[in-house]
């Protein structure tokens, strides 16, 4: 006998959205989440600028873009029916230069696309919406909305703990063994765990727990370090609506923005700086182990030898503080440095190709017995109710199927 039916390894938001849809689905398995940390949400979920985003920017047709339209109504409605405070206060992707207006109609049309609600904002209609913002025009999209995905999760937990699910933190996965009537999980802890199937949203470590299943072998994770700065009490009221910039579209970083948060404060950033360990959230943070497999993966030597001009320039970014306000002060020229105070950093789990590319799509793979997320930046905190429910989908079916090999 397993000692449980299905284990989740990864105590995020979207590891949490698995199992509380699992036990819902399937009152009778016996569940279980596996968390490396001593809390639920302690690195990509709890460590964001907690925006609810809309859809704009993804591919139409892509996972991003049917999860994130799905999970944005979803995560409003899973707020509104446990008491979760979040507020629609809709979004603004302002153009600063004229360089930037070709790419804002793209935008436009791409939301269209996407099924999305948008609008054009006249220069002064901007001024007179958000007179702190400076810009040529901008978009305005109604739906993006902002919350405390860490509280989210907390209470998908908690659902989950309802259900008779197992949640056990502090344990870290060292390997994986799959075999034809299960899965047998060796803990840091020396606990050998079995299961009948496992699904992985492992995030930073997503791509070494797909390798210990035979997948994932020409992509890695490459992570990259979001800074931000909180605004001074002063500023709470700064702006009414997140500001956003005109994103570069050949890369997936949606630049520095300004983001009211739920707690009541201004939020600037992030950037997106190479980090030298997984959960590397300052500047000095080094894993030799992480580096080195950077390091020899071909890929990540691509993407560097492709995008040498914007490494180089992010990471200025990140080494002075009056680089990182200059971002800023492109749509918020008011903002001066002592206005910019620490904030948390986050980390940004980005799936690479064997080629150098940077995978845009969210990414999901699995064997006989176990499913992978492998991709699962951002949107997917705004994307974790309908990506929970597509892997509750592929376990009603493919684990049947496993399950018919005992």
């Amino acid at each position: 006998m397993a000692d449980f039916d299905i284990v989740v390894i990864g105590g995020g938001i979207v590891g949490l959205s698995t199992a509380m849809q699992l036990s819902q689905r399937f009152p009778g398995l016996s569940l279980a989440v596996l968390e490396k940390e001593p809390m639920l949400a302690g690195h990509q979920t709890g460590r964001n600028s907690g925006v609810i985003h809309a859809g704009v920017y993804y591919e139409p047709g892509s996972l991003k873009a049917k999860f994130c339209r799905e999970g944005s109504a979803a995560t409003m409605q899973f707020c509104k029916e446990y008491g979760i405070r979040f507020d629609q206060r809709g979004k603004m992707l302002v153009a600063t230069g004229t360089d930037e207006l070709p790419r804002m109609e793209k935008l436009y049309e791409r939301a269209l696309a996407n099924g999305l609600e948008i609008h054009r904002v006249s220069k002064e209609e901007l001024t007179e919406r958000e007179p702190h913002i400076a810009g040529l025009g901008a978009l305005f999209v109604p739906a993006s909305g902002i919350v405390d995905y860490g509280e989210v999760t907390r209470c998908m937990g908690a659902l989950f703990l309802e259900a008779d699910g197992t949640i056990m933190t502090d344990v870290e996965v060292c390997d994986i063994r799959e075999q034809a009537n299960g899965v047998e999980i060796a803990l840091n802890t020396g606990m050998l765990l079995t299961a009948r199937h496992v699904i992985a949203c492992a995030g930073v470590n997503a791509d070494r727990l797909a390798r210990m299943c035979g997948l994932a072998k020409d992509l890695a994770i490459i992570p990259f370090r979001g800074e931000y700065f909180r605004l001074g009490a002063d500023k709470n009221r700064i702006v009414d609506h997140l500001i956003y910039p005109i994103p570069e579209p050949s890369l997936p970083f949606l630049g520095v923005h300004l983001t009211p948060m739920i707690a009541g404060f201004v939020t600037v950033g992030p950037n997106a700086v190479l980090a030298f360990a997984r959960d590397g959230y300052s500047f000095g943070d080094v894993d030799p182990k992480d580096l080195w497999e950077m390091i020899r993966f071909p890929g990540f030597r691509r993407v560097i030898t492709n995008n040498m001009r914007y490494g180089l320039g992010e990471m200025a970014n990140s080494l002075s503080r009056r680089r990182y306000l200059a971002l800023c002060q492109r749509y918020c020229p008011e903002l001066e440095l002592a206005d910019l105070h620490p904030h948390p950093a986050g980390i940004r789990a980005q799936a690479v190709s064997r080629d150098g590319r940077l995978l845009h799509d969210f990414l999901i793979e699995r064997t006989a017995r176990t499913v992978h997320v492998l991709n699962a930046p951002s949107p997917a905190a705004t994307s974790a109710l309908p990506i929970g429910r597509y892997i509750a989908d592929i376990a009603e079916t493919h684990f049947a199927y496993a399950q018919s090999l005992n």
